[in-house]
């Protein structure tokens, strides 16, 4: 288990959550939340990813270490940071200084972290970068040079359309050397967590095979871009 930390990004105080493995293997990685905040979901997969040797900081974006009570709030909460991606941007880049020390570091994100993950890929930074049922709209700046990038997708995803994810697709072939997306059919938003219950031909929900396979390629796309 993982231990709450305060660090400071943008002029406030965030809260996140270090999981540190008990023999490392000399990479860093960020877990980026979705919408609703920094919570168990999350810290737990911080938790296993520090089983598997990753030295790992569980982002808080929002400030004090903040959790929504409900959709309504998350959304609204949501969408102030997302008119300010140059904000989202430097409290992501915080967290980053304060686990690179040096090393290999990649990201994770799901959802809007999945977006904050693509804009830290997008600014140059990242030796790897995977987006979960991410969204896909460009921030009002460059993209520069481009880590390797793994795109995992449900293909009746409402947040984000087949054409966005072409839109994606041309960007990554243009900046990234090294990117892949897999697309997963009968399979909506938020597929990876099961607090979202199982809805596997919903537009949103759980879809157990959607999430193990992902589970698998994250694993092994991580070893294989930070682990040297």
């Amino acid at each position: 288990m993982g231990d709450r930390i305060d660090y400071a990004a943008d002029g406030a105080t965030m809260r996140g959550y270090r999981a540190r493995p008990d023999t490392p293997n000399g990479a860093a990685l960020l877990v980026v939340p979705a919408f609703a905040g920094l919570r168990d979901f999350e810290m737990a997969q911080a938790d296993r990813l520090a089983a598997m040797g990753y030295d790992v900081l569980g982002v808080d974006y929002y400030g004090d270490g903040w959790t929504a009570a409900d959709m309504k709030e998350a959304s609204q909460a949501m969408q102030r940071l997302n008119t300010d991606r140059p904000a989202l941007l430097r409290r992501t880049e915080a967290a980053l200084d304060l686990i690179s020390e040096g090393r290999p570091v990649g990201a994770v994100g799901f959802c809007f972290g999945a977006k904050a993950v693509l804009d830290l890929a997008r600014a140059g930074h990242l030796d790897a970068a995977v987006s979960l049922h991410g969204i896909y709209d460009r921030p009002p700046t460059d993209t520069r040079t481009m880590p390797p990038v793994l795109l995992c997708h449900g293909w009746n995803d409402p947040l984000a359309t087949p054409a966005d994810l072409g839109a994606m697709a041309e960007e990554l072939e243009a900046h990234s050397p090294d990117w892949h997306a897999l697309c997963f059919g009968q399979t909506g938003h938020a597929f990876t967590n099961p607090d979202q219950g199982d809805e596997s031909t919903a537009q949103m929900g759980y879809v157990a095979a959607s999430a193990e396979r992902t589970q698998a390629a994250v694993d092994a796309f991580f070893a294989r871009y930070l682990i040297r």
